[in-house]
């Protein structure tokens, strides 16, 4: 099957837990599909649901770290409105990739001249795109070697985290979450103990098996 796949890195990354908001600041090891579909919306400049295409991505980083990050906190009830520091400590994940595989060529080929920064994370997480090429996948029946992504959780238990994510955000202020269900967090490392009966693709030249997220209306 023809496919797309757009190599992005980073040389920091950090992908906020959900309903932390003060104190540490832990981060995901895989990015959610809510950042997914916000990097695609930031690169073609215009807001892409995970309603309007289907993707399949695979995430790796190389080490993490905890930082020590100066913050700034408002409080919107004061009248005038006043600030005051605070010192939190921060996960941070160094040396990223990220490889994302399309179906629609119009969506890779806004990789080549993004319409905004794009960001694994933060504002300061900025990531580039180092290649967008037009692959091969073969299609397989089973998954095996499943890593560096995230999988609905189902029938098959699995030994890794699992969290409550939203597949997306909304387009407007303020903006609400989508489809948040629970997700198995596979690391890039992760050794899968059996097999899921769940098709999937098969990159060839990278040997990563890709779990094909699909939430399309109709």
């Amino acid at each position: 099957m023809k496919a797309y796949r757009v190599h992005i890195t980073s040389w920091t990354a950090s992908f906020r837990y959900p309903n932390l908001i003060s104190g540490y600041q832990p981060s995901l090891t895989v990015p959610p599909l809510s950042t997914i579909y916000g990097l695609i919306s930031s690169a073609a400049g215009d807001y892409v649901s995970p309603h309007d295409i289907a993707l399949g991505y695979v995430f790796r980083f190389d080490s993490q770290a905890i930082d020590v990050e100066t913050i700034y906190q408002f409080n919107i009830k004061s009248s005038p409105l006043t600030t005051k520091q605070n010192v939190i400590r921060r996960q941070i994940l160094f040396d990223n990739d990220l490889w994302l595989y399309l179906h629609d060529s119009w969506i890779a080929e806004v990789f080549l001249k993004p319409q905004f920064q794009l960001l694994l994370g933060r504002s300061n997480d900025l990531a580039s795109v180092i290649s967008v090429e037009e692959i091969e996948l073969e299609q397989i029946d089973e998954l095996t070697r499943l890593k560096g992504t995230i999988i609905p959780m189902g029938v098959i238990p699995l030994s890794a985290p699992i969290q409550a994510l939203p597949i997306g955000f909304t387009n407007e202020i303020p903006r609400r979450s989508i489809g948040t269900r629970p997700f198995f967090l596979l690391e890039y490392d992760y050794d899968q103990p059996e097999a899921i009966h769940e098709s999937g693709y098969f990159d060839l030249e990278l040997s990563y098996e890709i779990y094909w997220h699909d939430y399309r209306e109709g």
